[in-house]
């Protein structure tokens, strides 16, 4: 299909509304916002695994550890020993893809365990974060 030459010049008008950046690709399965333990020292490791390699947006508007998802922001609560675990609940998160997280994963050699669903499409991925954290990773999945 081709297009007609415009019969007037176009020009846009420049647009003085304040731009939105689109949110990050990445979502928490949740209904607020979350909270996980770090022990001090680890901001490097977990800026890595949650920005680089999940897609989560680093929020640098408060002194502490704050990642923002589509939907909720997962803030870390740092202390200087590692505290006593009273559940292994898995923090769950959706990205756009889940055989490109496993390829990431697998260059990066870090371990994660596959599990598969009794439906088609409810695949999921179990690993750790660099804190210790357990994440439920799973695929976004869209209504048609």
């Amino acid at each position: 299909m081709e297009l007609e030459n415009p019969s007037a010049p176009f020009e846009p008008v420049a647009d003085r509304r304040p731009r939105i950046d689109p949110p990050p690709p990445v979502r928490l399965q949740a209904v607020n916002d979350c909270s996980l333990p770090s022990i001090a020292g680890q901001e490097p490791e977990l800026d890595r695994f949650y920005v680089r390699l999940l897609g989560f947006e680093r929020d640098d508007e408060t002194a502490q550890i704050v990642y923002r998802a589509e939907n909720f922001r997962l803030q870390f609560q740092v202390r200087e020993r590692p505290p006593l675990r009273e559940d292994f609940i898995a923090l769950g998160v959706s990205v756009p893809s889940l055989s490109d997280l496993m390829t990431r994963l697998n260059e990066l050699e870090l371990p994660y365990t596959l599990q598969r669903g009794l439906v088609p499409g409810t695949d999921s991925i179990l690993l750790l974060d660099p804190a210790g954290n357990i994440l439920e990773i799973a695929e976004i999945r869209t209504a048609i």
